[in-house]
């Protein structure tokens, strides 16, 4: 086994229990102690008997759960731990059914812990410098394997009722990708493209017409992918196109259909994968990154569904 990787086994002999797995929460997120999470006091903060602390100055009530995903969850601490072990060293994903079947809770229940650890994997990377490639896709089922009545009427082209999705790739650093729920036309591109990539970046794309509005603040680079170039120099796309890759090959499959109300989710999934659960990492570290992302990232059922 990789010195970068840790068993299944391994994982359990450092959790065997949920209170294993709060002592290690709280070292995580509160290292110099106890932090309200409403008005983030550190002193005059009173330890209960029940496992519950209490904030003097504000009278909260809280557990190390407040405040983070895992509030409000019946699901034993341990059990979310091990959840988050699988999303960062599956490399294509878990599905809620075989996570559900892992850790003895319904399938229902194993769906909402894992959009609840996708909401964690969000939140915006530092901005993307040097050389980045930028290419976009669209993900969505295929006509002929939807039901008769769900299958649109006229014939468009492959992109029709399907989700654009633009993927930005750090040469040799870091990934982001997301939606584009108003198109990929030359003014929504630009302004993704200028809110995740710092000005004066050299872009690689392909020959799609749209990006040559970033050449003004951009050193603009592409190749002919219609003239069959794929790699010119250096200039290439095929960075982000394997992330796209593996990003196909889990929605199709593992998670088998992603709807543009949750796509987001499944996007920031991969990504982090990417960045904070890189396999060059080890996986207590991919861990550690991941439990740091949880803290005030709140996502109830009802906003789920909504």
């Amino acid at each position: 086994m990789s010195r970068s990787t840790i068993s299944t086994f391994q994982l359990f002999q450092k959790f065997p229990n949920e209170q294993s797995a709060i002592e290690y929460l709280q070292k995580r997120l509160w290292p110099n102690g106890p932090v309200c999470p409403k008005c983030k006091a550190t002193d005059r903060i009173t330890k209960r008997k029940d496992g519950f602390y209490t904030c003097n100055p504000c009278e909260l009530r809280f557990t190390i759960r407040t405040g983070t995903i895992f509030e409000r969850s019946h699901v034993p601490l341990h059990k979310w731990l091990y959840a988050m072990y699988l999303l960062v060293t599956s490399r294509k994903g878990v599905s809620s059914l075989q996570l559900g079947k892992e850790i003895g809770i319904t399938q229902k229940s194993a769906w909402f812990v894992l959009q609840r650890l996708r909401e964690a994997c969000g939140g915006h990377v530092e901005m993307l410098k040097g050389i980045v490639e930028v290419d976009e896709i669209y993900v969505g089922g295929k006509e002929q394997n939807k039901h008769m009545h769900e299958r649109l009427k006229f014939t468009g082209t492959g992109s029709t009722n399907k989700t654009p999705i633009i993927g930005m790739r750090e040469r040799g650093g870091r990934t982001r990708a997301l939606p584009l729920f108003d198109g990929t036309g030359a003014i929504s591109l630009d302004r993704t493209v200028r809110k995740n990539v710092e000005l004066g970046s050299t872009l690689h794309t392909d020959e799609l017409s749209a990006y040559k509005r970033l050449n003004k603040d951009y050193k603009h680079e592409c190749v002919h992918h219609g003239k069959g170039e794929y790699s010119r120099n250096g200039v290439t796309t095929n960075g982000i196109e394997s992330v796209f890759a593996v990003l196909r090959r889990g929605l199709h499959g593992i998670y088998h259909h992603a709807s543009p109300k949750h796509v987001a989710r499944y996007v920031d999934e991969f990504t982090f994968r990417l960045n904070e659960g890189n396999v060059k990492r080890h996986t207590w570290d991919r861990l550690d990154s991941f439990v740091d992302a949880i803290a005030g990232k709140r996502l109830t059922y009802k906003r789920l569904i909504a």
